[in-house]
């Protein structure tokens, strides 16, 4: 199935909970909620809708690489975009699998990753993530816009509600 990427907004009175642990304010199934699955299901049928509002859930599927090299630092020694935060992170591979990276972004953070995400064009998107080892063709890069897109509409509107978000690379 791959490892993908899931974010979850909360409000800001649960901002410490969702410090304290990211997991209390997200699915126990991510995948499902993306997807539109029926819960509990072994088998079932989905139309590959999301099930969660896109107001309250960020589903980048496998692009979630492509944002973190897009908003990552340009070469070692340099910072990242404050926008990093909200794709940074890898899972934790073990004999068993893996286990995966969460984080919570305050609403103060989210501002910031939101305004940042705006300066992000998408043509600095076609520059930056061919020279990347990760995007092996033009389609990916046209994937990562999309995705980059939804990022921004997600973050943008978490801002203006003065949310937060939970972040799951897993």
């Amino acid at each position: 199935m791959g490892i993908r990427y899931y974010a979850y907004a909360f409000d800001a009175d649960v901002t410490e909970q969702a410090l304290s642990d990211p997991t209390s304010v997200m699915s126990s199934d991510p995948l499902v909620d993306a997807w539109g699955i029926e819960p509990g299901v072994g088998t079932s049928r989905t139309a590959f809708a999301q099930s969660v509002s896109e107001r309250d859930m960020l589903y980048l599927d496998k692009a979630w690489r492509h944002l973190q090299v897009l908003t990552g630092p340009l070469r070692a020694g340099m910072a990242a975009r404050p926008a990093f935060r909200m794709f940074e992170g890898t899972v934790t591979m073990h004999a068993e699998g893996w286990e995966p990276w969460v984080r919570a972004l305050t609403p103060s953070e989210v501002l910031t990753t939101a305004q940042d995400l705006e300066d992000v064009s998408d043509a600095e998107v076609r520059l930056r993530l061919p020279v990347s080892p990760y995007v092996a063709r033009d389609v990916d890069v046209e994937y990562a816009v999309g995705y980059l897109r939804r990022a921004r509409v997600f973050a943008s509107n978490l801002a203006d509600e003065g949310r937060g978000m939970v972040s799951m690379i897993g």
